[in-house]
C-alpha cells in the first residue's frame, strides 16, 4: 500500500475523531418575530374573555355595570330566538357593505388619477387631505341638511369614512413604485395600458390592501354612529333602544357583534392579502 493512501486514511481517521469529540454548534436563531402562532388572531380575544369571566366569578366586576359572560350569551340567545338580532344584523350589514362599496370605488379611482397624473394629484390630493383632517362624523349635521335622515345619509357617511384610507394608502403605494420599472417599461416600449396592468396595479396592490384593512374598520365605526341617528333598525338602533330601557346586557351584545364583525372582516382582508401577495417574502411569514 502506497504512502499516499496511508496518509489519506490517517487524515480521514483524524477528521472522524475530531468530529466525534467536537460538540455540535448551537443553531442560531434567525432574527425576526419567529414562526406564526396557529390561530394567533384568536388568542387576544380569548384572553380578554378569560379575564372577564374570572373577574366576574371572583366578584371583582360589578355585574350591574358589566354583566357576566354567561348572561350576555343568554341574552344573545334570546335575541336570536325572537329574530331581533338577525334582522338588525342584516340591516347593518347592508348599510356597511353599500358604504364600503361606494367608498372603496371612490378612493381607488381618485388614487389612480392622482397617482398617475401630476395634474390629477394637484387637483385631488389637497381636498382629500382636507377631508382627512375633518372627521366624517363631524359632517353628519351637514349631511342631514343635504340628504335628510334616511338611508342615503347613512350610506354616504360610511362611504366618507372608507374612501380616505383607501385613497391614502393606494396613492402612497403608487408613488412608492421604483422609478426603474418605469424606465424599463419605456425601454421595452410598453404601452400605457400594459404599463398600468403589469407595473402600476401590482405595485399599488400592497398599499390598497392595507387601506382596505383600515376601510373595513372605518365602515363599522361609522355605522355605530349613523345607526343611532333616527334609525328604526340596525344594531346601533337596538343598542340605543336598550340604553333607553337600561338593558346593559343588550348593549354589550351589540358591542360584541360589532367587535366580531370587525375582527372577521379584517381577517378576510388579511387572507386575501396573503393570497394576493404570496410572492413577497416578509417577516409576517
Amino acid at each position: 500500500m502506497s504512502t499516499t493512501v496511508l496518509d489519506e486514511q490517517a487524515a480521514r481517521a483524524t477528521k472522524a475523531r475530531t468530529l466525534a469529540v467536537r460538540p455540535p454548534r448551537p443553531r442560531r436563531r434567525r432574527p425576526g418575530p419567529g414562526r406564526p402562532v396557529p390561530y394567533g388572531w384568536a388568542i387576544g380575544p380569548v384572553l380578554l374573555l378569560v379575564l372577564w369571566t374570572a373577574g366576574t366569578g371572583l366578584g371583582l366586576v360589578d355585574v350591574r355595570s358589566l354583566p357576566a359572560p354567561w348572561t350576555i350569551a343568554d341574552t344573545a340567545g334570546q335575541l336570536i330566538d325572537n329574530g331581533k338580532l338577525p334582522s338588525h344584523l342584516a340591516t347593518s350589514a347592508q348599510r356597511a357593505l353599500l358604504g364600503l362599496l361606494f367608498g372603496v370605488a371612490a378612493g381607488l379611482l381618485l388614487a389612480l388619477v392622482a397617482g398617475l397624473s401630476r395634474v390629477g394629484e394637484a387637483v385631488i390630493d389637497g381636498p382629500v387631505q382636507i377631508k382627512r383632517a375633518i372627521p366624517s362624523l363631524a359632517l353628519i349635521p351637514l349631511l342631514i341638511l343635504w340628504f335628510g335622515i334616511g338611508e342615503t345619509m347613512k350610506v354616504i357617511t360610511i362611504a366618507l369614512g372608507v374612501f380616505v384610507p383607501v385613497y391614502i394608502h393606494t396613492h402612497n403605494g403608487l408613488r412608492a413604485i421604483d422609478s426603474r420599472y418605469a424606465e424599463l417599461a419605456e425601454t421595452v416600449r410598453l404601452g400605457r395600458l400594459a404599463f398600468v396592468r403589469h407595473v402600476v396595479l401590482p405595485g399599488a396592490l400592497p398599499g390598497f390592501l392595507l387601506g382596505m384593512r383600515f376601510a373595513v374598520t372605518g365602515a363599522w365605526l361609522a355605522l355605530v354612529v349613523v345607526e343611532q341617528v333616527n334609525a328604526t333598525s340596525g344594531i346601533g338602533y337596538m343598542m340605543e333602544l336598550a340604553r333607553t330601557y337600561g338593558q346593559t346586557d343588550v348593549i354589550i351584545v351589540g358591542l360584541v357583534v360589532y367587535g366580531l364583525l370587525g375582527l372577521v372582516s379584517d381577517a378576510l382582508v388579511r387572507l386575501v392579502e396573503r393570497r394576493a401577495l404570496s410572492w413577497r417574502r416578509t417577516l409576517a411569514g
